[in-house]
């Protein structure tokens, strides 16, 4: 079977796809600095301030931009890294404002993603992008870095006190992410050391305890807390249960660690990414009886929160596709492609861009995430492919 990664007309619906979505995410811009939410038309929501690890995200995706000669990107690439080192800047306590203009807890969520943002931005060559790297990696060893237990903490005070009682699998994995991102921007190899060893722990570990049904949620010892936030399954970033979606992430992440030549590369990396995504996609979709991943399952692997959102599906094909350049499996090839085929069917309009969030009815909603307030996944769906 000829793969579509190579077919040269796949390849070009790829690169416009990727314009479309960023050509869409221009109309996101806030002249006062970070970017806006959008509806469905393009029109700016009230009532949603910019966040950071959004503003962190459209630099990540406009580097990608930029990288494949989409035009726009570059004004988007400024735009993010301008905001970054000023309207999300806290010139007091050092870091970054998770909310500009509200008091809010210091997210370790949030700031691994400014480390995505400035290696990315420094590897098209943006001249903001070393003096943020930098400010990250001091960030990162100064608080968020807890050594004894080769992991990250999870969210402060403002002014860096109090410690949350918490730890979360999410931010680690996007941990993880910044990090791989890190080591390649330096040649650093402390930054993929750690990433293994946050790898080792939640995937090696708790994961293929749980017949990889990843635990997210822990206490500040590492203990699982199974029953976490039982009572709000569609928490947007702590639900409960296990996330079919961060599954197929995390295996993206180990496949990047094992190619980094910067560790050594066990041999569990490779198989935990593999049975991740088998769990994922062979033992996850469709599991309701309607097309596509629910959000979250339960410990027995029975759908929790149903909703349907756009994120899983991006990272399934970006996963799938790595997977194909590696294995050439014929099983990741048609995963690669039924995704897609779901995506033009179900998630992506008639403008090229993406629908966030479906009902019941596979028809566009917003429980969870309203509007359209993110390109990251859906431009990883896009441009990752056009690496893989």
């Amino acid at each position: 079977m000829t793969s579509w990664l190579d077919d040269p007309t796949h390849r070009e619906w790829l690169g416009r796809g990727l314009s479309d979505v960023l050509g869409f995410a221009l109309r996101s811009i806030r002249p006062e600095g970070g970017f806006h939410h959008l509806d469905a038309d393009g029109t700016p929501l009230p009532d949603h301030p910019p966040m950071l690890f959004l503003t962190a995200r459209m630099a990540y995706s406009a580097s990608a931009g930029v990288r494949h000669g989409v035009p726009g990107s570059g004004e988007l690439l400024d735009h993010a890294l301008a905001s970054l080192t000023g309207l999300h800047a806290d010139r007091e306590h050092g870091g970054w404002l998770t909310q500009p203009g509200t008091v809010t807890r210091k997210a370790t969520y949030d700031h691994v993603h400014v480390g995505l943002a400035a290696s990315a931005a420094l590897g098209v060559g943006h001249p903001a992008a070393q003096a943020l790297l930098d400010q990250v990696v001091e960030v990162v060893d100064a608080h968020l870095w807890d050594e004894g237990s080769r992991s990250l903490l999870e969210s402060f005070a403002p002014d860096w006190s109090d410690s949350e009682d918490y730890r979360g699998a999410n931010a680690n994995m996007h941990g993880l992410e910044a990090f791989l991102a890190m080591g390649h921007a330096t040649g650093d190899a402390v930054w993929h050391e750690r990433g293994l060893d946050i790898a080792d722990r939640l995937i090696n570990r708790a994961a293929r305890e749980n017949d990889w049904l990843l635990p997210e949620h822990f206490s500040a010892d590492w203990e699982v807390l199974p029953e976490y936030n039982r009572d709000e399954p569609n928490h947007p970033f702590r639900p409960y249960g296990a996330t079919f979606g961060h599954s197929l992430e995390w295996a993206r992440f180990l496949l990047q660690l094992d190619a980094s030549p910067l560790v050594a590369s066990p041999a569990w990396l490779v198989e935990s990414a593999d049975a991740l995504a088998r769990r994922a996609l062979d033992g996850g979709w469709a599991l309701d009886g309607r097309p596509g991943l629910v959000y979250t399952v339960d410990w027995e692997g029975a759908p929790v929160a149903d909703v349907r959102l756009h994120w899983p599906v991006c990272e399934g094909i970006q996963l799938s596709a790595s997977m194909v350049r590696l294995t050439g499996d014929p099983h990741w090839e048609g995963w690669y492609r039924r995704l897609w085929d779901h995506a033009a069917r179900y998630w992506v309009d008639e403008r090229g861009t993406w629908r966030n969030e479906l009902d019941d009815a596979m028809h566009e909603a917003g429980t969870i995430w309203p509007g359209r307030p993110d390109v990251y996944h859906c431009g990883g769906a896009l441009s990752g492919p056009l690496e893989a």
